[in-house]
């Protein structure tokens, strides 16, 4: 990626935030894949470490251990050297730490969904904790009010992405990367409209 002239975006790592099912993972590793990058995903690393699912820690030991280890984990993904795509958990951006982290140490895009597209897409998923309630698409509402200020306020840049398929976000994801200066056109013209194989 080419320096930018914002110092606040510049970096070699480009970060991944919106509510849970708005597409970082699917985003993030196919994007990661066409620049030719390492992808990372923080909630994948936590249970890695754990050696169990979220769901299960936050069964087990609440909110506030997860997200002391959330932040403990997004810091050491930051420090990393070199390029890469990392995607964040729903929730990193509550901790005021987070948001400065991803806000300083990479450049973070925003992939905004409203709470009913979330829920068409989320409606059948059991592995979420905080949507596994009575009625999970006022839940997704809440989250979304509560949320939304905090990913904008951690975000260089926000994608709309209500409808776009995968594939389609990833090549708006890169253009608006490339229009910012940050990614070499030359490795956005090799991937922009190409299918993912």
């Amino acid at each position: 990626m080419a320096s930018s002239p914002d110092a606040r975006a510049r970096s070699d790592v480009i970060a991944l935030v919106g509510m849970p099912g708005g597409g970082k993972s699917s985003v993030g590793k196919q994007m990661a894949r066409q620049i030719g990058v390492p992808f990372f995903d923080s909630d994948h690393e936590i249970e890695r470490r754990i050696g169990s699912s979220i769901r299960q820690f936050f069964d087990q030991h609440g909110e506030e251990p997860f997200r002391d280890l959330e932040s403990e984990v997004i810091a050491e993904l930051l420090a990393r050297p070199g390029e890469a795509v990392l995607a964040t958990g729903g929730g990193a951006v509550l901790r005021e730490r987070n948001r400065e982290l991803l806000h300083a140490g990479a450049t973070v895009l925003y992939l905004r969904a409203t709470p009913e597209d979330l829920f068409r897409r989320l409606r059948h998923d059991t592995t979420r904790p905080m949507l596994q309630v009575r009625d999970p698409l006022a839940r997704l509402r809440e989250l979304h009010q509560q949320r939304d200020p905090l990913y904008r306020r951690c975000a260089h840049y926000v994608l709309e992405c209500a409808r776009p398929s995968v594939h389609g976000l990833v090549n708006m994801a890169l253009m608006q990367l490339e229009l910012a200066g940050l990614l070499d056109p030359t490795r956005v013209a090799a991937t922009v409209g190409a299918e993912p194989h």
